[in-house]
């Protein structure tokens, strides 16, 4: 049976707004990173140069700060760098140099910052945090989000569109996990109560990327399904029709 309309509508509803929200923003940090981008160029930065710093300034800002409890000014560190990710791309378009190497590149130094992130919050919750099941947590947190990428990855490459967006991809992970993050280290200023806010943080990141998982391995399934009885019909009807010239003679 068909999904009910009204859960169709729903889901239509959050991808259409997640689509929105990622086409303004995109646009507004466009707008704004344009110059800095243009001066870069002027400089003769390459758009890798800017990748390779980014990732490592993420990964400096997760792996120094996070796993001694530092939050605040860790997510400070990130997040600056984290715009890196936008400015490469605008660099490389002001070029026209957009190329395969480029966004293999990116791609996968994004999943490198990621695993920094919350490699950081594992380490933390291990040592100082002293809370097992939140390490278990963040580590959860890695892994899935690696997977879920992978998982889009690895059903294009055979073929597929993988048509899903899924519930909490990697713009949900990194906004969720770093807003939480950079307010629960108010907590060192005196404000109380507030560092509870990255454990809510990281259940909410683990349950949302498990269904989304799920979502991305039930949509390869029906589409490798209709694709194999798509072709499978094709193979049929050529093998039904007769060849040029087998009429009998006259």
């Amino acid at each position: 049976m068909g999904q009910p309309v009204a859960s169709r509508g729903r889901a239509a509803t959050l991808t259409l707004g997640k689509a929105m929200l990622n086409k303004y923003a995109r646009a507004f940090f466009t707008r704004v990173l344009t110059p800095f981008a243009a001066f870069l160029i002027r400089r003769g930065v390459s758009p890798d140069t800017v990748t390779l710093i980014g990732t490592a300034g993420v990964m400096a800002g997760a792996l120094v700060f996070y796993p001694r409890g530092e939050f605040f000014w860790g997510t400070v560190v990130i997040t600056l760098f984290v715009f890196s990710d936008l400015v490469d791309g605008n660099m490389a378009r002001q070029l026209g140099r957009s190329s395969r190497w480029g966004a293999f590149l990116d791609s996968t130094l994004d999943r490198v910052a990621d695993g920094a992130i919350f490699g950081g919050f594992a380490l933390w919750y291990a040592g100082g945090g002293n809370d097992n099941v939140l390490c278990a947590v963040s580590i959860f947190c890695l892994a899935s989000g690696q997977v879920v990428s992978y998982t889009k990855a690895r059903g294009e490459s055979i073929g597929l569109p993988v048509a899903v967006n899924g519930l909490v991809e990697r713009a949900e992970r990194l906004v969720i996990s770093l807003v939480a993050a950079g307010l629960a280290g108010l907590h060192a200023f005196g404000v109380p109560g507030i560092q509870y806010l990255l454990p809510i943080a990281l259940w909410i990141v683990a349950v949302g990327s498990l269904v989304t998982l799920v979502q991305r391995v039930v949509t390869v399934r029906r589409e490798s399904v209709e694709a194999e009885a798509a072709a499978g019909t094709v193979a049929r009807e050529s093998a039904g029709k007769p060849s040029q010239g087998s009429g009998a003679a006259t």
